[in-house]
C-alpha cells in the first residue's frame, strides 16, 4: 500500500454538491449539471410568476370580465408549445456530446481487471507480466480494526490494497462479479458501473491529476454492502513504471 500522504477526495459531512473532478468525464458532467439547473431556476421563476398572477391578482371578485385572448389563444398555444421544445433543443446538444464522449473507447495502454466479490473486491493488471508470466493480481478489504488506521484515514473507506493508475494515461477497466450484482463507483473519476455476473463491462477512464479518490460499491449486494470500498491511487506515469516493476520482482 502507499504510504505517503496526499489529497485526498472524498464523500464530505453535510456534503450536496460534487467532487472534485478528476478526469474529462466528471467535469463535463458538471457542466451539464450547472446549465440543467441555470434552465431550472428560469423556469422556476416563471411557474412561481404565473401561479401569484394567477392566485392573488386573477380574482372573480375583482376581475368580473375575462380576457378571451387569453383563454382562446393562437398565438399563446404555439408560445407554449415552442418554448418547451426550444428549452429541450438547448439540453440535447450538450446530453448527447456527453452521452457519446461516455461511450468512447479511445485506445488504452493500461487494462485493470475488476472483480466483484461478496464483499471484497479484486483487480489484475493484464498488462504487467514478468518473466515468468505472472501479472499482478490482489484482492482489497476494507480495514476494518481500528488499529489499523493512522491519522488521516478515513474510516470505514481505507483498504489494505489500493488501486494504482497513472495520470495522463488512457485506462480500461473491465469490470465482472463472481457472485450477485455489484457497482463499481467512484465519484471524482465519474465512473460508476455495474459487475454483474457471466458479464464483462467496460469503461474508459483518463486521469488528469495525482490524488486520492473514494468511492464505494454502488449496488445492494448483501449484508456488508456497505464495506466494501474503492481507493483509487493515480501517481505520475514514471512513478507508476516504478510501481509496477516492484510488484512484479
Amino acid at each position: 500500500m502507499i504510504t505517503y500522504v496526499i489529497a485526498c477526495d472524498s464523500a464530505r459531512p453535510w456534503q450536496y454538491g460534487f467532487q472534485d473532478p478528476a478526469t474529462p468525464i466528471i467535469s463535463g458532467i458538471i457542466h451539464l449539471h450547472n446549465n440543467i439547473i441555470f434552465y431550472l431556476i428560469i423556469i422556476a421563476c416563471v411557474v412561481c410568476w404565473l401561479l401569484f398572477r394567477a392566485i392573488f391578482l386573477f380574482n372573480e371578485k375583482k376581475n368580473k370580465s375575462y380576457y378571451k385572448d387569453f383563454t382562446h389563444s393562437t398565438s399563446l398555444e404555439i408560445g407554449w408549445t415552442l418554448a418547451p421544445a426550444v428549452l429541450l433543443l438547448l439540453l440535447a446538444g450538450p446530453s448527447f456530446a456527453l452521452l457519446y464522449a461516455m461511450d468512447e473507447a479511445p485506445e488504452t495502454k493500461i487494462t485493470l481487471k475488476v472483480i466483484g466479490h461478496q464483499w471484497y473486491w479484486s483487480y489484475e493488471y493484464t498488462d504487467a507480466c514478468n518473466s515468468e508470466g505472472d501479472s499482478i493480481i490482489f484482492d482489497s478489504y476494507m480495514l476494518s480494526n481500528i488499529e489499523d488506521l493512522v491519522p488521516g484515514n478515513l474510516r470505514l473507506l481505507e483498504v489494505d490494497n489500493q488501486v494504482v493508475l497513472p495520470t495522463d494515461t488512457h485506462i480500461r477497466v473491465c469490470i465482472s462479479s463472481a457472485d450477485v450484482l455489484h457497482s463499481w463507483a467512484v465519484p471524482a473519476l465519474g465512473v460508476k458501473i455495474d459487475a454483474c455476473p457471466g458479464r464483462l463491462n467496460m469503461v474508459s477512464i483518463y486521469i488528469d491529476r495525482v490524488g486520492l479518490f473514494y468511492g464505494q460499491c454502488s449496488e445492494i449486494c448483501g449484508v456488508n454492502h456497505g464495506f466494501m470500498p474503492i481507493v483509487v491511487h493515480s501517481i505520475s506515469p514514471d512513478s507508476y513504471l516504478s510501481w509496477v516493476e516492484s510488484e512484479l520482482q
